[in-house]
């Protein structure tokens, strides 16, 4: 059904990756899927961002995002990527005017900008909230409203910023049901010690399962990969490197499971929603947001330790795949998250 237009928003957009993302920019992903939702909605929504970001949307472009100018460049001075955030934020600024709320999703400088207007506006923050950095941010913006993306972020986020909690939700058309016939464990994400692909590989070496691991070197950790994946690679451990939408499909969609053995508090962990979208079973590590997203013994199976994810694996034909995918579709859609933030939207334009 298609809401009455009555709130002119914008979405404010980081500039590392376009919105959509070619491959990996989980951030940018949410972005688009985001300000897409909304359009389809009936809201006026425009997206401020890198001039390569595709959008049903009104869309004020800025500068090419910093991978368009790498790719096209090759290396870019450090300071490309603070250019690139101010002349989304001139922008926006010049256009504030044209816009009821305002809701970004970069870091810091915009709360700045907005002054007398950060009462009407929502920030989401997409990565961890407990160190420095952001607790310095809070400090000084104590009226900033900010959107957490769970409620374990949340606990890190002071109450005076917490506006509320917005799971995160993907277009549900992207992914479809899989088989799961493919023999073999997936993993995805960065090869580092946050997100464990070691963990992934001991538990594939102790089941019997082939693994295909998916994602990029961790470039603030390059070595890391090197010593605990790298040596561990063979015919039935293969690293398959970063994936975009289609690949993803296929890996998640033929994968008995994903394995998300986190070792740091994922404030959300994208890929687990979309393993749901592919009817695929998540075995994931007890930490961050993990019990909130997972529904255990339905959607995947919670766990601590190496031998309770093999004990879990060995489960894998209790869960429903037809299942799962019905849970994402009723927790986890772009629609549905967009419906989340009109409420914190209305709620700050005192419409609710």
């Amino acid at each position: 059904m298609t809401i009455k237009k009555r709130i002119r928003i914008a979405q404010v957009a980081p500039v590392i990756f376009p919105s959509p993302p070619p491959g990996s920019g989980g951030t940018e992903r949410i972005v688009a899927d985001l300000t897409e939702a909304l359009f389809n909605l009936g809201y006026d929504v425009t997206l401020i961002g890198p001039a390569d970001c595709h959008t049903p949307a009104r869309h004020l472009a800025t500068a090419p995002s910093l991978y368009a100018l790498e790719r096209h460049h090759g290396q870019v001075p450090p300071g490309v990527p603070g250019v690139l955030e101010a002349r989304v934020l001139e922008t926006l600024r010049a256009h504030l005017d044209e816009f009821d709320v305002i809701h970004c999703h970069g870091e810091f400088a915009h709360a700045a900008l907005l002054g007398a207007r950060r009462a009407e506006s929502v920030t989401t923050v997409h990565w961890r909230v407990d160190e420095l950095d952001r607790q310095l941010f809070f400090e000084g913006f104590p009226d900033l409203p900010v959107a957490a993306i769970s409620h374990a972020q949340a606990r890190a986020i002071p109450a005076a910023n917490l506006a509320g909690v917005v799971h995160h939700g993907l277009k549900a058309e992207r992914f479809t049901l899989g088989a799961g016939d493919g023999g073999y464990l997936a993993f995805i994400g960065r090869m580092t010690d946050q997100k464990r692909p070691d963990r992934a590989i001991a538990v594939a070496r102790k089941t019997g399962y082939s693994l295909r691991l998916a994602g990029g070197v961790d470039v603030g950790n390059p070595n890391w990969f090197d010593a605990h994946v790298a040596r561990e690679l063979d015919d039935a451990i293969v690293h398959v490197g970063t994936v975009d939408d289609v690949q993803k499909q296929a890996l998640l969609g033929g994968a008995a499971a994903l394995l998300f053995p986190i070792d740091w508090p994922e404030p959300f962990g994208l890929v687990m929603i979309e393993a749901m979208a592919c009817g695929t079973p998540v075995i994931a590590w007890r930490n961050g947001s993990v019990e909130e997203v997972i529904e255990h013994g339905v959607t995947g199976f919670i766990v601590e330790t190496i031998e309770e994810a093999v004990a879990a694996v060995a489960r894998l034909a209790e869960l429903d795949r037809a299942r799962i995918r019905e849970r994402f579709l009723a927790r986890f859609s772009a629609e549905r998250m967009a419906r989340d933030y009109v409420a914190l939207y209305e709620k700050r334009l005192n419409l609710g």
